[in-house]
């Protein structure tokens, strides 16, 4: 792995530590990033050894016995990075486990956060993000799902779908549209998963496996002590969570690319060809040099947004937007090419190559597909021209 990207001035002399420990740690405890079992029981099990490393520490804030003071943005993008090179379903583990938690770090009542956020931190309790839903991805304001209001009590109507962690997760953050509140709109609840009425009515695969499915809400009767933030708020809690997690989402996909890339070279050094070896063809050298430059790029743009919120305290819609866009667009050329260096065994089922093709694909879609970080970009772009906003 190139560590040079943990000299970049955007870090601090902890995050590179934080990047050394873990780096060290992964590479002991993941040596094939083919998955094997039954998902569940691999994601669980991913869970616990971060849990015991203290890596879920990180997910949390310090007064809910978090790593750190608040949620930090460069370390969740390293974290991510480094565990995505290693292992996708370890970055997949540990990225739930912040995204789930998430609007409960922002916006979570005191007790709430008491009550959910250091079993969180220490891998006793799966968290899970239910904002998604058969009509109403990228198009949030389509929302259906229901939460109606009868004195201190919610009642949740509705679906939701392309959960992740969906079946074993212990709650769920959910967003439905509020009725007979104070101030309709859309608002955010914790949810536990056995609370009656709330239903794992679907599981599916996809093409990278991991625990995904269809959540049902059948009069499920919550407590208004549950809501995250004010009636009305929900889309303020899933855009700000989105803002500190989208980066992180490129950094993973950094992670995937920097590992296609290493496994590229590895290949083309040992694979004879022409009384050669395939790195000697200048063809092979310029997919090379592609490969590291869209890698070095993706750096840039993931931990200047990262650093625009720790340490300049700036909205990162924007440059959150450009990372998460360009990384993971990135990550799939460079994937492709390893595929493509690899020949027939780029394509065998159980090679990390023909591994990384598929773990690639999702992150072109998930938390805002590659077209909406396009709208996005261009909206800001807009806005910042129209007040005459230069930077």
């Amino acid at each position: 792995m190139d560590d040079t990207l943990f000299d970049l001035p955007f870090f601090e002399d902890s995050h590179r530590e934080l990047a050394r420990e873990l780096t060290t740690w992964a590479r002991d405890n993941y040596r094939d990033r083919v998955h094997r079992g039954n998902v569940d029981d691999v994601c669980r099990a991913r869970i616990a050894a971060l849990a015991q490393a203290g890596w879920l520490r990180y997910c949390v804030p310090g007064n809910a016995g978090g790593a750190l003071a608040k949620l930090d943005s460069r370390s969740l993008c390293l974290i991510r990075q480094i565990l995505s090179y290693h292992d996708g379903l370890a970055d997949f583990s540990f990225a739930m486990q912040g995204l789930g938690s998430g609007p409960l770090s922002l916006f979570g009542s005191a007790e709430l956060q008491a009550q959910y956020l250091p079993d969180v931190a220490q891998g006793r309790l799966i968290a899970a993000f239910a904002l998604s839903e058969p009509d109403a991805g990228s198009d949030a304001a389509a929302m259906t799902t229901r939460a109606v209001r009868h004195g201190d009590k919610y009642h949740l109507h509705g679906i939701k779908t392309w959960i992740s962690n969906a079946g074993i997760a212990d709650f769920y953050t959910v967003f439905a549209r509020t009725e007979n509140d104070a101030v309709d709109g859309v608002t955010a609840f914790v949810v536990n998963a056995n609370t009656p009425g709330l239903t794992v009515s679907e599981r599916f695969e996809v093409c990278a496996p991991h625990p995904i499915g269809t959540l049902t809400f059948d009069d499920c009767v919550i407590d208004a002590s549950q809501r995250l933030g004010e009636p009305g708020q929900g889309f303020k809690v899933a855009m700000q969570t989105l803002d500190v997690f989208r980066a992180s989402v490129g950094a993973t996909a950094l992670g995937f690319a920097q590992a296609a890339a290493d496994m590229a070279m590895d290949r083309a050094q040992q694979r004879p060809m022409f009384g050669a070896t395939l790195a000697d063809q200048q063809i092979t050298q310029a997919a090379i040099g592609d490969m590291h430059t869209d890698i070095h790029a993706s750096a840039l743009l993931i931990y200047r947004a990262a650093w625009q919120r720790d340490v300049l305290g700036q909205r990162t819609t924007k440059s959150a937007a450009m990372a998460k866009m360009f990384a993971t667009e990135a990550a799939q050329k460079v994937i492709d090419r390893n595929v493509q260096i690899h020949g027939g065994l780029g394509v065998k089922v159980g090679h990390p190559a023909e591994m990384l093709y598929r773990e690639i694909r999702a992150l072109r879609i998930y938390e805002g597909a590659t077209e909406i970080q396009q709208v996005v970009i261009a909206r800001e772009t807009m806005r910042e021209h129209a007040r005459g906003d230069n930077t």
